[in-house]
């Protein structure tokens, strides 16, 4: 095998298991960074549900309550957890956050809708034994389909909040009228009762960052070919061409031709050859002139 078939060949097997080792990395850290990308924006849209609560709350419950005794159909815009997912829903339109699922996974609420199933169950009482701890994101499988979700938890800051779920003789009566006295009771002020929770396809991030990866590996194997082939260029003009000529040359004078010369060399390894093939030409010149003197 020649020199450049060699180096070819190691640069080949060099490139082969960089590009296994660090695209095993590369996609690591760019689903890591797509899973920090959507847990940023699923965090913002966390508060901004909280902030539509505390309007609700605030501003359009007290002008609805004083209705939610007196009529018999139930008002449910005057919740806040309503109001966060009807206003959830329409902010799913936008195609960038269609994907984003909602919920207000609660253990003991009004509307079964908003309750926590098993898997988020213990999510709320993990939150519970540590009231503090940082919101949590994981991966989880749905119906057959694997998710991220992003969880904070939920806790009751508003004496407001517990005039529907005290108890059920002071909530509204449409309220009992619509969903009974069996749920959504018993809550108590500064208490987790669950557990804010967004839901994103993984197909979504795992996309996204093959997308990137396979991005990043075209870059990488642009740059590796470019590199094979100025690598060989330099190889050919610099090493092989130059060793080629003084190959040639000292065939030359292997067979008796005296007029052969190297050429002047650069300072290099390869000139360094060079010079020494010429020095050794010299004395086998004047080994050989010597030897025909003493036939003489």
């Amino acid at each position: 095998m020649k020199i450049q078939s060699k180096v070819n060949l190691i640069l080949i097997i060099v490139f082969i298991i960089g590009i296994f080792c660090s695209g095993i990395v590369l996609s690591n850290v760019l689903e890591k960074k797509a899973e920090n990308e959507v847990t940023s924006q699923a965090e913002i849209l966390m508060q901004i549900a909280n902030s539509v609560r505390k309007y609700t709350n605030d501003r359009v419950q007290p002008l609805l309550l004083p209705q939610l005794d007196t009529k018999q159909q139930f008002i449910p815009e005057s919740i806040p957890s309503f109001s966060v997912r009807e206003v959830f829903e329409l902010f799913r339109k936008n195609k960038e956050f269609e994907k984003f699922i909602y919920k207000d996974a609660t253990l003991n609420p009004t509307n079964l809708r908003d309750k926590a199933d098993d898997f988020e169950t213990k999510i709320v009482e993990q939150f519970i034994q540590k009231p503090n701890s940082e919101p949590k994101h994981d991966y989880r499988t749905i119906s057959g389909e694997k998710q991220f979700y992003i969880a904070r938890s939920f806790k009751i800051e508003q004496q407001t909040c517990l005039h529907c779920h005290n108890t059920p003789e002071e909530a509204p009566k449409s309220q009992i009228a619509t969903y009974g006295k069996e749920h959504g009771f018993g809550w108590q002020l500064n208490k987790i009762m669950g557990a804010q929770i967004i839901y994103v396809p993984a197909s979504s991030i795992l996309s996204n960052a093959q997308r990137s990866w396979v991005l990043m590996m075209g870059v990488v194997g642009i740059i590796f070919t470019v590199i094979l082939i100025v690598v060989n260029q330099l190889l050919k003009k610099t090493v092989l061409l130059r060793i080629k000529k003084i190959a040639n040359v000292a065939e030359q004078v292997s067979v008796g031709d005296m007029n052969a010369n190297f050429d002047k060399q650069s300072k290099d390894e390869v000139g360094d050859l060079a010079e020494a093939f010429n020095r050794m030409k010299y004395s086998l010149e004047m080994a050989i002139n010597m030897l025909n003197k003493n036939r003489e």
